[in-house]
Formats: C-alpha cells, sequence, structure tokens
C-alpha cells in the first residue's frame, strides 16, 4: 500500500489535485474552506470538538495540528459556518508548505502570460493521489458506511460538499447522493457547513452581479 499524508487536510489538499491536468482544480477561498472543515472533521471524529447547539466546543484534549481547538477554545460559542470561513487562505498555505516540507508536492513560482505570478503545484508521486482517490472511491461502493475508514468517509463527505471535481464530478455526486447523505451524517457537523458557506457566497456573487 501507498504511504499517504496522516492528517484529513494535507489529504483533502491532494484530493484537488487532478492528475490529468496536472493542476489543483479547486483553490482559493473554496479549497480553504474544504481544508478548514477537514480540521474541524479531523478534530471531532478524533473527540477533540464536540458538537453543543449547532456550535463546535472543546472536547477531550489532544493534538491540535492547524491551531483550530486554540482559536475555538479562546472565543465565544460561534457556529460550524464561521469556523469554516476563518482564516482559510492561511491554512491553505500552511497545508501547502507542510507537503512541500515532507516530500509530497514541489511549488515553483511561475508567471502566466509573462505577467501574472501564480503558484505551480506538482504532485510528486501520482500513487499518492490514486490511493487516496481508491479510499473515497471505495468508501462510495461496497461495505456498509459503519465499517468505512473514517477518513475515507469524511473525504467524501468534504469532497461533496466543497465540490472538488476532481474527486467527485457533477454526476457522481448526483449518483451517490444517498450514499454520500449516510457518510456525511457520519462525518460531523463540519462537511454541511461548508457546503452552506459555498452556496451562500455564491448567492452572494449572484447577488452583487445582477
Amino acid at each position: 500500500m501507498v504511504e499517504v499524508p496522516d492528517t484529513l487536510p494535507a489529504r483533502m489538499y491532494l484530493l484537488a489535485y487532478d492528475l490529468r491536468k496536472q493542476r489543483l482544480t479547486t483553490r482559493g477561498s473554496q479549497l480553504g474552506y474544504v481544508l478548514r472543515a477537514a480540521a474541524l472533521t479531523e478534530l471531532f471524529l478524533d473527540g477533540r470538538l464536540e458538537d453543543r447547539r449547532g456550535r463546535p466546543v472543546p472536547g477531550t484534549p489532544g493534538e491540535d495540528p492547524y491551531g483550530v481547538l486554540a482559536q475555538i477554545s479562546a472565543s465565544r460559542p460561534r457556529s460550524w459556518q464561521h469556523w469554516v470561513r476563518k482564516g482559510g487562505r492561511a491554512l491553505v498555505r500552511t497545508v501547502r508548505d507542510e507537503l512541500v516540507r515532507d516530500g509530497w508536492i514541489r511549488v515553483r513560482g511561475r508567471r502566466m502570460l509573462g505577467l501574472f505570478p501564480y503558484q505551480e503545484v506538482t504532485v510528486r508521486d501520482p500513487r499518492v493521489v490514486k490511493e487516496l482517490w481508491g479510499g473515497a472511491s471505495s468508501a462510495l461502493r461496497g461495505r456498509p458506511v459503519a465499517h468505512v475508514n473514517s477518513y475515507d468517509a469524511a473525504a467524501v463527505a468534504l469532497a461533496a460538499a466543497g465540490e472538488l471535481k476532481a474527486v467527485l464530478p457533477g454526476s457522481e455526486r448526483r449518483r451517490h447522493k444517498r450514499r454520500i447523505a449516510e457518510l456525511t451524517a457520519r462525518s460531523g457537523p463540519a462537511a454541511p457547513a461548508v457546503r452552506k458557506v459555498i452556496r451562500a457566497q455564491r448567492a452572494a456573487a449572484v447577488a452583487s452581479s445582477s
């Protein structure tokens, strides 16, 4: 079996990478929301966060690899959507730098049309992304939901909510709607929160352009 990153945000970053196009197909604020939701989900699955009346609250003390638990502990109670929105771009940079440091990806500065700077991301070993895809694919099919690996279940829930087309194009989300709902229910409140955040952002963009 091919080794994959330990943390859920790192896995979701790699799942946003399209091997055929050799680039990230989800970027910017949307990727930030997915990674924040992944960090929240990881804490929830490990019992370090609990849900209380629609808000995350600290649970069992433990590791806080991205500082999300510390942010929640220092704040008054706020919704899951609030914590999905907060600090998304910073978390994208943190996860990207972590993946570079640990040798999963390579990042190079480029210029589009010779003018506009951007970061070109390359996955060093495509088998890692394929392994993550395989886990997500098996979560969608086969064994009962209760027996699916918790991170694979969460990956599907987050990919569907965050509309990661490299993992789950729209046709697949529609085809497996019921199964995705079951995996989402198992994975906690952060995935539904990211769906609401993305839809609200999209609605606001439409309203501002009309």
